[in-house]
């Protein structure tokens, strides 16, 4: 009796259809992690049409989380402005710095006195090494809003300024200093 010989079995990754798949998947991680969410969906939509279920279903997350960020709501959509400070937020908490200045400087234009948004632009300012600009927004910032002091006092976003002693006259300032300047102010000096 003549044996059959075994199948061949070609491994995955010998699998010309895989490595396309999986090459698309990796284009469309690349092009998400730069927040191209725009260029990374069609490298998902692409790696869906092949035949490894592992690989469709990651590719199906990533599409989806794609939609999710291509379907934001722009600006004028938001119902307060404290939403939409809250969006800003949430895109500096997850890197999109520049989206996150870009709608921050929007309700700054909107708002030129929210102590908050002044606030987010120095926090945004720091973790951007924008050290300059951040002192000078926070000093705006505190000087809209006294009370921001002890949230900036421990907020990590400023862990780059810690060190920095114009930070700490900010956060830290001399109680006296500010009574001398105005009790000089009202009085002239004997001669």
């Amino acid at each position: 009796m003549a044996q059959k010989a075994a199948p061949t079995k070609k491994t995955v990754t010998e699998d010309p259809r895989y490595v396309q798949a999986l090459q698309s998947y990796e284009a469309g991680l690349r092009a998400m992690q730069e927040h191209k969410f725009d260029k990374a969906k069609p490298h998902f939509q692409k790696v869906m049409t092949g035949a490894n279920k592992e690989l469709i279903d990651r590719a199906t997350v990533h599409l989806s989380i794609c939609n999710q960020h291509l379907e934001r709501p722009g600006a004028s959509q938001f119902k307060t402005s404290e939403e939409h400070f809250d969006y800003a937020v949430s895109l500096m908490n997850v890197g999109d710095y520049v989206s996150a200045r870009e709608h921050l400087d929007k309700l700054l234009k909107q708002n030129p006195k929210a102590d908050y948004v002044v606030y987010g632009l120095a926090a945004l300012d720091c973790l951007t090494g924008r050290v300059e600009e951040a002192l000078r927004h926070l000093d705006e910032a505190l000087r809209l809003n006294a009370q921001l002091r002890f949230q900036a006092r421990n907020d990590s976003d400023f862990q780059n300024l810690a060190e920095d002693p114009r930070f700490t006259e900010l956060l830290y300032p001399d109680p006296g200093a500010e009574m001398d300047s105005s009790d000089s102010m009202g009085e002239e000096e004997p001669v």
